[in-house]
């Protein structure tokens, strides 16, 4: 009976040991082995009684002797290690979400720095003009190729600039550098309907002008012409403006009269490919003089020669940006026809202040502005070939329909009543516009879109159901 007792009292010594009430208060041993450090006060380094519920000092004075509560204890502290790793997943998540998110943002950072270097920049030298010398002029076609040229003239010269386009044949890019300047606005507009608008000087330059433009679009290229035209007239009529018409040499046709003076009718087919482009000119200087009759609005009518130099299309399919690209690119240099053709080329500065001579001279009747330097298209291959250094050949085809074979102006009216004559050499300006063309070869390279390739889409193979 003794015997029994004492077992008796054996066995639950060992049970209140098991539980955490006897010698000391220590940790299970299943729990000492899987949490380290977890003894009674926080030896490990923790607040005493903190690690695991029921441990500890605290912890065992509260615990009743119970032989689940080892099982429950340790549940709690496997659930709390479970929260403190998936705590740890969740911040490492983070961290990639975030760095995910860094190298979104990278790129429209550096687009955020370009937009405000282009806020911040600077302007061309412009001059300063008093509001009574200020003029407030309208560009129509003002970001193409001599309408950009004759902004920045405007702008420099002190004046407030509107110019207006469709982006047809302009682009933003050659009027770029001077957006957001006090003095400049830019509308995105189609002369062909009317515009609203309070200006003192109107240059109509508004129009297709390489054979290619022109006859992919010969119902555009004359309602802007005459349409477009009309509409000018009558703003300018209505603002009392002046109107500067930026006409053509084309109105000459294929002239039977050499050098073309002002007084010439012209040879022009009023039916061929090229007739949408002269005719529509030829009637938009009747409807100027029209106006100047019937309404008493100022008209200036300006009679443009070949032109060339920077911004101008690549592709325009003109001699001389043919010529040009063509030997950048070491391709043969194509001649339509035997190349005796003539033409005088003048650089796009000599034209710009030939039209803002005329247009703030007194001279209403059609003036010639070209250059009457004369050279066959033969002579320009070669040359523009040689200033390239192009070892690219030079392959003769067949003569384009109407194509005039002699163009030279007679300018001794522009010397006479505008002091007008040109002044760039031929050479001079060729190199720049050559230095241009591989400016704008290295763009067009550096900013080509390559597409992604799309992944192969997987095709759902059908299960047989045998």
């Amino acid at each position: 009976m003794r015997a029994a007792r004492r077992r008796l009292r054996r066995f639950g010594r060992r049970a209140t040991t098991r539980a955490g009430e006897g010698r000391g208060g220590r940790t299970p041993l299943r729990l000492r082995e899987r949490f380290p450090g977890s003894r009674a006060g926080g030896a490990a380094g923790g607040v005493p009684g903190a690690a695991c519920p029921g441990h500890g000092e605290q912890g065992a004075a509260a615990a009743p002797a119970d032989r689940h509560q080892p099982q429950e204890d340790e549940a709690a502290c496997g659930a709390r290690l479970h929260r403190l790793r998936r705590l740890s997943l969740q911040e490492n998540g983070d961290q990639k979400v975030d760095s995910k998110i860094e190298e979104a943002v990278a790129p429209l950072r550096e687009k955020i720095k370009d937009l405000e270097k282009s806020f911040t920049q600077k302007y061309p030298p412009v001059k300063f003009l008093s509001e009574k010398d200020r003029k407030r002029i309208l560009i129509t076609g003002g970001a193409g190729f001599v309408g950009s040229h004759l902004t920045d003239k405007l702008m420099m010269d002190g004046h407030e600039v509107t110019v207006v386009d469709n982006f047809f044949t302009g682009r933003k890019r050659n009027v770029e550098h001077w957006i957001g300047h006090e003095n400049f606005e830019l509308i995105n507009h189609d002369v062909v309907e009317p515009l609203y608008i309070e200006v003192d000087q109107i240059y109509h330059l508004a129009s297709p002008a390489s054979p290619p433009n022109y006859m992919y679009n010969p119902i555009k290229t004359l309602k802007t012409n005459t349409i477009g035209t009309l509409n000018m007239l009558g703003l300018a009529k209505r603002v009392g403006a002046r109107l500067l018409l930026a006409s053509t040499s084309e109105v000459y046709g294929d002239p039977e009269v050499h050098p073309q003076n002002e007084d010439y009718w012209g040879h022009v087919n009023p039916i061929g490919p090229r007739a949408c482009y002269d005719e529509g000119k030829r009637v938009a200087e009747t409807m100027c003089y029209a106006y100047m009759k019937q309404e008493g609005v100022e008209v200036r009518v300006a009679r443009i020669f070949n032109t060339f130099g920077p911004r101008m299309h690549m592709n325009d399919g003109r001699v001389v940006s043919n010529f040009i690209l063509q030997a950048l690119q070491g391709e043969p240099l194509t001649v339509y026809g035997p190349g005796t053709q003539t033409r005088a080329f003048q650089y796009v500065s000599d034209l710009v202040n030939g039209l803002v001579a005329l247009m703030n001279s007194n001279v209403s009747s059609p003036v010639n502005l070209g250059n009457p330097e004369e050279h066959t298209i033969l002579e320009f291959a070669q040359l523009i070939k040689k200033l390239v250094g192009s070892g690219s050949e030079i392959q003769f085809l067949s003569e384009a329909q109407d194509d005039p074979q002699k163009r030279k102006p007679d300018i001794r009216k522009a010397k006479l009543l505008l002091g007008w004559e040109p002044v760039v050499p031929l050479e001079e300006g060729l190199n720049k516009a050559i230095h241009y063309f591989r400016k704008e070869l290295e763009y067009q390279a550096n900013n080509q879109y390559i597409p992604k390739p799309k992944p192969a889409r997987m095709k759902k193979g059908r299960t047989r159901h045998n």
